[in-house]
Order: structure tokens, then sequence, then C-alpha cells
């Protein structure tokens, strides 16, 4: 039952009504016997600023941020995490005493689901587009010791400015690839592959992915941010090439843990997240 002294935590984004956080971190409340809420609230740009004064008037106690507020939500914060800084996007906010300080949790809940498979440092990294996730992923992979990344984008343009800002922001050994032979021969002795386009995602499921079983070796880890549906075109490529697959699944349930460290302090078994969201995926 929901009383006076339930916390309320929840979502922003425009659209949200597709987000499966609700789920996860209301199954993990339930679970951990916490008397907290997490809601969805559709925010839409232009009411960005007096949403965010609201929730903290009315003692919301932490939000995720989606689509399209990452970025614009940042000038509105009290503070904002060094990492969030450097990616320049926040999904995550805590509401306390001090005021409203910004995360970003994405890149971590990368490098925790590549964790369960191999450790990320001093390893050699290639990255599929140049978005906000590609952001996200290699600012955050390269912060927990990945020794160099590659980013392959259909627009060099923008692999080129991420490269730019990865060097001088990390003096990281960053690259910019194009998707044709750059990216074949960058291949060849990478240890792990990230694809951060919505390349293969449902309904899109027989989109041809940017790289091929023949691109690939036994020992490459292919970590899908993608995670409907669990297996996409890139990793039954990578299954095919003797290679180690992750589903976006496993990236969607630890960026949620990490949001639900934040706000609580609690590190919540990572399988209360992961099992809520198999479940609901299987019905998808």
């Amino acid at each position: 039952m929901i009383t006076g002294k339930t916390g309320v935590f929840g979502i922003i984004g425009d659209p949200v009504e597709h987000s499966l956080s609700p789920l996860m971190h209301n199954v993990a409340f339930k679970k951990l016997g916490l008397d907290n809420v997490y809601v969805p609230f559709h925010v839409k740009k232009s009411d960005l600023q007096s949403a965010l004064m609201g929730a903290e008037s009315m003692g919301v106690k932490g939000l995720n941020v989606t689509i399209p507020h990452k970025t614009a939500v940042i000038k509105y914060l009290d503070a904002v995490d060094p990492a969030a800084e450097l990616i320049g996007a926040v999904n995550t906010i805590k509401f306390d005493e001090n005021g409203s300080e910004g995360y970003n949790t994405d890149g971590m809940g990368a490098v925790k689901a590549i964790e369960e498979v191999t450790s990320v440092k001093n390893k050699k990294v290639v990255i599929l587009g140049a978005g906000g996730a590609a952001r996200a992923v290699s600012f955050q992979i390269l912060l927990e010791g990945a020794g160099s990344v590659s980013i392959a984008n259909r627009t060099p343009d923008k692999a080129v400015k991420l490269r730019k800002d990865l060097r001088e922001k990390l003096g990281a050994d960053a690259k910019a690839l194009d998707l044709g032979f750059d990216l074949e021969e960058e291949l060849e002795n990478a240890d792990i592959l990230v694809n951060t386009t919505p390349i293969g995602m449902y309904p899109n499921v027989n989109q041809k992915p940017l790289v091929t079983e023949d691109m690939m070796h036994a020992g490459l880890v292919v970590n899908d941010v993608v995670y409907n549906p669990l297996k996409t075109g890139l990793l039954k490529e990578a299954e095919k090439a003797g290679a180690e697959g992750i589903s976006g699944a496993k990236m969607l349930v630890y960026q949620g843990v990490e949001a639900f460290k934040i706000w609580t302090g609690i590190e919540p078994p990572a399988d209360i997240f992961e099992d809520a969201l198999m479940e609901e995926l299987k019905k998808l």
C-alpha cells in the first residue's frame, strides 16, 4: 500500500510508456521490503525544467531520464557526477538535502555486462555507432581501464567528433573508422565489439548487421545494446563465428542496478532485475 511515507521514484521521457524500468525497480523494491514506488512520467521537452522543480518540491527521491532529455536535463541540475559530465548526458538523478545530482549509469551498465564475461582492462574495443549510447559506453569503458577504443559509424563526422572528445578529455587511444575495410582490419585483433546502433531492433529483426560472421573471430566478445529481440542478428553472427555474445538485456539490468544503488545505497542482486525483465520480454 502507498502511504505518505512511501518513497517515490520514477522515469521521465517522451515517450515513456515503453520503458521497462518501472517493472524492474518495483519488483526489486518489493523483494527487498522497501516502502518505495517507481512511476513513469511523460514529460515533454517544453516542460522539463518545471517537471524537475515539481519533482524536487514534492519530495521525489530519484528519477531516471530517457530520450529526449538526457542532455538537456544537465543545465537544470545542481551537480553532475564527473563521468556523466564527461559523457555529456545524464540518465539518473538523485534528490537529497543538497539538491539534485545527475549520473550516467548507461556506460557502467554495458561495462558490468561485459565484465560478466571478461575484464575490460587493457582491452582493444571497437564500438559501432557514435550517438548517445556510444558516448556513454566509450567514455565509461576507458575510465574502467580499456586500452583503446575505435569508433565506427555511418556518418564519419560523428565518429571523428567522438574520437576528438575521447582524446581531449581522457587522453585516450581512440580512432575513428569507416564501415568498410578499416573496420574489418580493426576487428582482426579486437577483444571486444559493442553495437550501440538500433540495427536489428524489433520490428526490424531481419536487418543485416554491420558486422558479419566473416569479420569476427573466436574469442571476440560481442555486446549488442539492443535487447528486443534477445538474440539479434549480430549475436547470431557472433555465435556462428565462435565469439561470445552478450544481450542488451544485461546492460539494461546493470544500469538499473547502478541507479538503484545511487538512490538507496543498496546494491540489489542483479538477478532480481534480470528475472523480472526476462519475464516481461518473453511476453513481448
